[in-house]
């Protein structure tokens, strides 16, 4: 039985609701005047990411993560496999997968999972980062630095990215941008 969040705990009522107070979120973290306000308007960002509206879909993402502890990874990802298929529009299922396939060397499906990520969430900066950290990784120097152009415009105090940015600007400028 699905429970509907019936206010009182700070959720988002609806997905309306959700989308909205994320699109209210993304506008400060674009104009945070410093790092330490960033951190909290992210640290916002992220919990209204795992919200999915779904306890099905909440208990399977915690199973799935209890099960890559386990080294149990046939089980983790069919969980993550079942929370995907439950919730196709819950971003957090889809980049909880898509880091699961990036710790098993399967950069393919990471990808195509941060992609479905990207397409629901165009700001999810923490998609962006594991799309340039893997694009980097496989040597697409150019599509790397074109994410972290994207990653800083959306977040701009994201952790350690601002020098990722200026590496891989330094490795691309001969290539020509």
């Amino acid at each position: 039985v699905e429970r509907r969040n019936h206010g009182g705990d700070g959720h988002p009522q609806t997905a309306d609701e959700k989308n909205k107070a994320l699109a209210d979120l993304y506008a400060q973290l674009q104009a945070a005047e410093d790092e330490e306000a960033a951190k909290r308007i992210a640290a916002s960002i992220e919990r209204l990411w795992t919200y999915s509206g779904s306890d099905t879909v909440n208990l399977l993402i915690q199973r799935s993560n209890k099960a890559i502890k386990e080294q149990k990874k046939e089980l983790a990802q069919k969980l993550l496999d079942a929370a995907v298929d439950l919730a196709p529009d819950f971003t957090e299922a889809f980049s909880q997968r898509a880091y699961f396939h990036f710790t098993q060397n399967n950069y393919d499906a990471a990808v195509g999972d941060l992609r479905r990520v990207l397409a629901l969430d165009p700001f999810h900066y923490k998609a962006l980062e594991g799309l340039a950290q893997i694009w980097r990784e496989t040597g697409n120097k150019k599509g790397a630095f074109r994410v972290m152009e994207q990653l800083l415009e959306v977040h701009p105090y994201a952790s350690g990215a601002k020098q990722i940015y200026e590496e891989l600007k330094k490795e691309v400028d001969g290539q020509g941008i």
